[in-house]
């Protein structure tokens, strides 16, 4: 008797993206739902959509870029921070200025 296939624990992640970036890329979204497990994975997943997002994003080192701003549920985050099903993700740019 077979088993039936577990389905992923990977859900889908609701993540906004800052006009500026919506500009860059034709097609994208300001609001889209991406399935990822970490924030690292959601880049992941935008870059496949979008390709060269990534770039946009994070440095070659795969850290997040300085004036790129991303936060989990209102929370500053990383390339490790953990996402999922319940989390908002927003992508925002930082505004410089004197």
């Amino acid at each position: 008797m077979s088993r039936p296939v577990a389905e992923s624990k990977t859900r889908e992640v609701k993540v906004f993206l800052a006009p500026a970036l919506v500009n860059l890329f034709p097609g994208s979204e300001l609001q889209t739902e991406v399935k990822a497990s970490t924030v690292g994975g959601l880049i992941d997943e935008l870059d496949s959509r979008w390709p060269g997002m990534r770039d946009r994003l994070c440095d070659k080192s795969t850290r997040i870029r300085r004036h790129i701003n991303i936060f989990v549920d209102g929370k500053r985050a990383t390339v490790e921070t953990p996402v999922d099903g319940s989390n908002t993700v927003y992508i925002l740019t930082a505004i410089s200025g004197g």
